[in-house]
């Protein structure tokens, strides 16, 4: 009768532990959806604050590094998803910087005096905004593009 007792409880309990422990563990298709959910994040925030300002360019840098904060901070167990995350941080990485420094060059074109002095500054300006914004452009819109495709087709796959 004791024994009937004892397997009464740790039955239970060794069950219970062990839907604990399964419930814990992410499957592939949820650590998509939270990749995917961060990623959309930083690029809706792209989509909606292209053409700005000054002010708005420098924010939209900020919001790019806690973009890519957050991309690295995804507990992801699954080998390949990590490989997409880091990518997808890299990316969004360049992005932030380049938009700021294209940002802080469009605050120093605003403060061009109309001199001579002036006008080199502002050439300068255009010139760093242009090759910040075309570098940046070419390499992570593409790569970005490419990643979203690779990883759709990653995560569609069944486990």
């Amino acid at each position: 009768m004791f024994v009937l007792r004892k397997y009464n409880v740790i039955v239970p309990v060794s069950l219970s532990i062990a839907l604990l422990m399964t419930g814990c563990n992410e499957n592939k298709a949820s650590q998509c959806q939270r990749l995917i959910q961060a990623v959309n994040e930083g690029n809706s925030l792209i989509d909606k604050n292209k053409g700005q300002q000054v002010i708005t360019s420098l924010q939209l840098s900020k919001d790019l590094e806690a973009v890519t904060k957050s991309i690295e901070d995804l507990n992801l167990q699954d080998p390949k998803l990590k490989q997409y995350q880091s990518r997808f941080a890299k990316v969004f990485k360049n992005l932030s910087q380049a938009i700021a420094k294209a940002g802080k060059a469009l605050s120093s074109a605003k403060t061009a005096e109309a001199s001579e002095s002036g006008q080199e500054k502002l050439q300068k300006a255009r010139t760093e905004i242009d090759t910040a914004l075309t570098a940046v452009g070419k390499t992570a819109g593409k790569d970005s593009d490419k990643l979203v495709g690779e990883l759709n087709k990653y995560c569609s796959q069944p486990e």
